[in-house]
């Protein structure tokens, strides 16, 4: 089980070229995980926003809100919703996930193609770093191109991690200072959404 804080938020269309410039410059660190590319399939919940149950790669990946944060701003241009998410992970060398779990209930595929940064957060402040490097407290930040149902829409994200009592002010800090040089559109409230939430709109 791992807990995060997490900050995210969903705009339907292509992704703005200006977003994915900002975000590809080496100005935000030195370290870009290139565009991976993917699909997964997720189980619609009707009229629950507060679980996400996830096939990746025949893996199981299971997330439960445990709190909803509040509000946070940042700038004048970002106001998102802050939730901490407990996440199980049950890859297929553990249990195997039965094909008949498809057939149950309706699963909706989402293609994704995605490009992460991780920054680690410590007394020494922030500092950019491999996405695969094992740090102990940090935050990621990804923008994803996603296409659902034949749409188009993007997703542009925070998750932080590392001691319990330091999951929002990783997310705060790293959050803070990616905000300082972000060129595009205004991040409102009303399109700070999980995936579970935006999955029910779609």
């Amino acid at each position: 089980m791992r807990a995060s804080v997490e900050l995210r938020w969903f705009y339907s269309g292509t992704l703005p070229k200006a977003i994915a410039q900002w975000f590809w410059q080496d100005s935000l660190g030195g370290y870009l995980w290139p565009h991976e590319e993917r699909e997964d399939s997720y189980l619609l919940i009707p009229s629950c926003d507060y679980l996400g149950i996830k096939l990746r790669q025949k893996g199981l990946e299971v997330k439960w809100r445990q709190a909803e944060l509040g509000p946070v701003q940042f700038g004048n241009r970002w106001e998102g919703k802050a939730e901490k998410w407990l996440k199980w992970v049950c890859v297929e060398t553990e249990a195997p996930v039965a094909a008949d779990i498809l057939a149950t209930g309706v699963w909706v595929t989402v293609k994704k193609k995605r490009s992460q940064r991780l920054y680690q957060v410590s007394e020494e402040g922030l500092t950019p770093v491999p996405v695969e490097a094992p740090i102990p407290q940090g935050c990621s930040v990804e923008i994803t191109q996603l296409s659902i149902n034949g749409e188009e829409w993007w997703t542009i994200a925070f998750e932080s991690f590392g001691h319990d009592s330091y999951l929002m002010e990783n997310l705060q800090i790293v959050a803070g200072w990616v905000s300082k040089s972000y060129p595009g559109q205004k991040l409102t409230l009303d399109n700070s959404l999980a995936y579970p939430q935006w999955l029910n709109r779609v």
